[in-house]
């Protein structure tokens, strides 16, 4: 199994404000913990060895926090970007990727075992693996459906609707470093149309245990209360 993971911490976490302005969103507490902490403690746990964090907002903080790894026996390097380069970007600077290796967000919070997700990846030979979750919205309005004459033909009373959604946990092979430009933003959104318009679909595997992502106001305080309830289910040393 690969053994690399690359944890995207670049963000400024503009939805976490006034929080973010004293500290980068991956060092923002869940309980006792930064949320990057936990990731990272949840990657050695599944048994990966070497992380590459790609940075950018507050890296001094960043760096200083987890330095080079040796606190938990393992190797954490930095990709440092001069320029936004979104959330696919970042990867084309990193030049030491093995064949296949984990790409995350570094503020989500989830039970997901990273090892089963690397193995289906490989497994299935994908060029690109996403993680994702059912998320179901309440629609805050009541909705009108009508024909082609305007007449109402139906009323829901704030439905319910589920989508799925990406958890910002993925799998790669590096042959999607071809598909990404050098030095130009490019996110997640342009490299899921490319690839989808070179015949070359990503593959999503869908996942029914905890996930939220603490970029969002709302999930961080579940997250937290979460958590404080049940930190074996995340740390399994705990």
């Amino acid at each position: 199994m690969s053994k690399r993971a690359v944890i995207l911490a670049g963000g400024k976490g503009t939805r976490l404000r006034p929080f973010t302005v004293v500290l980068p969103k991956p060092l923002m507490p869940i309980g006792d913990y930064a949320i990057l902490e936990i990731v990272i403690r949840q990657l050695i746990h599944y048994g990966f060895n070497h992380i590459t964090m790609a940075v950018n907002h507050q890296v001094e903080l960043i760096m200083a926090f987890f330095g080079n790894g040796s606190k938990w026996g393992i190797t954490i390097d930095y990709s440092l970007e001069d320029q936004p380069l979104s959330t696919m970007g970042p990867l084309k600077l990193i030049r030491d990727l093995p064949d296949n290796f984990l790409i995350m967000n570094g503020d989500v919070l989830t039970d997901l075992n990273y090892r089963e997700f690397m193995e289906f990846h490989l497994n299935r030979k994908n060029i690109f693996t996403i993680s994702s979750y059912r998320r179901k919205y309440i629609s805050q309005y009541g909705v009108l459906e009508t024909d082609e004459q305007g007449r109402l033909t139906a009323f829901k009373e704030k439905p319910v609707y589920a989508f799925d959604v990406s958890m910002g946990v993925y799998a790669a092979h590096k042959s999607i470093l071809d598909v990404i430009p050098e030095n130009q933003f490019y996110g997640f959104d342009h490299l899921m149309l490319d690839l989808i318009q070179r015949n070359t679909p990503a593959v999503v595997k869908p996942f029914g245990g905890q996930w939220l992502d603490i970029g969002v106001l709302e999930d961080y305080s579940e997250a937290n209360e979460i958590f404080e309830k049940n930190k074996s289910l995340f740390l399994k040393n705990l």
